[in-house]
């Protein structure tokens, strides 16, 4: 499949006579204007900034939003359910047919057997009000041609990592990387040139006892931290590290991690793939790509981590306000008047 990624102007335009149905309709008049309540699901531990972000932008607007591990504890008087998907169990779509149903998917399945996961979820999903994917390509991935509207909502970013760009840093690490740890373990050999260039690097989140045991005496981790204090720790680097494995849909997805280095001012050194030189391209910023011929590797970390025309982009339009504000389901929802 051809990788692609569009924009939210490239969706279907949603249209008052669509959303006629919804409950929120119903109980809305042209004199009054209640208060809505979202219900997210989650469904499992993964980590998603964009609930928080969510929850924010509802509750400035003088509507509430909860959060729930799993959807047997919303409400059956529920108005809007949003799930964050995962698998959406058709029992309690059918509990809850009275409320408006949305499906966001902001990646697709992981290996092993994705395209069978994935196979399997667009068949057996129950129908939704409205979708909700991260890009084109994971709304191409996922297949959905059932009518169903949709819109495109990437990563955002958090406001703190933008303020911390304004604050000295204290720098005891020439990199840093930010993520889930386990996905690090394919990269060891390269994290072992990094030792062997006499560089150091700070690993942020909670580091496994497979991964732990073949770090080099250079690695330092930092552990779980609050997600409020992760600005603090990437300011402790010099050079932010994005190593995302190049096979798909990893290397077709929005890296968090890298919108979060430059949003506090890191430049960035990546393994190169196929998101990532998009992003490059579409946000005029210059990374430090890595070859994958692992000889490359120890120069690559030695005179040349410094002497690299390093450009990190502007992504302030990635904050999460920004980003969630020009989301035009928010209208028919009646949590804000209209898109921006």
């Amino acid at each position: 499949m051809t990788a692609t990624w569009t924009t939210p102007d490239d969706a279907p335009e949603l249209t008052e006579a669509f959303f006629q149905n919804a409950v929120i309709h119903k109980a809305t008049s042209p004199t009054t204007q209640p208060s809505i309540c979202i219900h997210f699901v989650r469904g499992g531990p993964a980590y998603l900034p964009e609930i928080d972000a969510y929850v924010d932008f509802i509750n400035s607007h003088g509507h509430q939003a909860l959060v729930h591990d799993t959807g047997a504890t919303v409400p059956l008087n529920a108005q809007v359910v949003w799930w964050m998907c995962g698998r959406v169990p058709s029992a309690e779509a059918r509990r809850l047919k009275n409320a408006f149903h949305i499906h966001e998917y902001a990646s697709t399945s992981a290996p092993p057997k994705a395209w069978l996961k994935d196979f399997i979820k667009h068949w057996t999903q129950p129908k939704p009000d409205y979708r909700l994917f991260q890009n084109g390509w994971v709304r191409e991935r996922m297949g959905f041609d059932d009518g169903v509207p949709h819109a495109l909502r990437d990563m955002g970013v958090a406001q703190t990592f933008f303020d911390a760009a304004t604050q000295a840093a204290h720098t005891e690490f020439d990199l840093v990387y930010l993520g889930e740890m386990n996905r690090l373990l394919p990269f060891v050999p390269l994290l072992q040139s990094i030792h062997e260039a006499g560089r150091t690097l700070l690993l942020v989140g909670d580091v496994p006892d497979a991964l732990r045991t073949q770090l080099p005496t250079s690695v330092a981790c930092t552990g779980r931290v609050p997600h409020a204090d992760v600005p603090h720790q990437l300011r402790r680097a010099r050079f932010g590290l994005n190593l995302v494995s190049n096979i798909e849909p990893y290397n077709q997805q929005t890296s968090t991690k890298l919108l979060e280095y430059c949003a506090v001012g890191l430049p960035v050194v990546s393994n190169d793939y196929a998101w990532v030189r998009y992003f490059a391209a579409h946000y005029q910023g210059n990374f430090h790509f890595l070859r994958d011929e692992p000889s490359s590797w120890i120069p690559s970390f030695g005179e040349a981590l410094e002497a690299y025309p390093y450009v990190v982009p502007d992504v302030r339009d990635l904050a999460w306000p920004k980003l969630l504000n020009k989301l035009s389901i928010w209208q028919h929802l009646h949590i804000t008047g209209g898109a921006q």
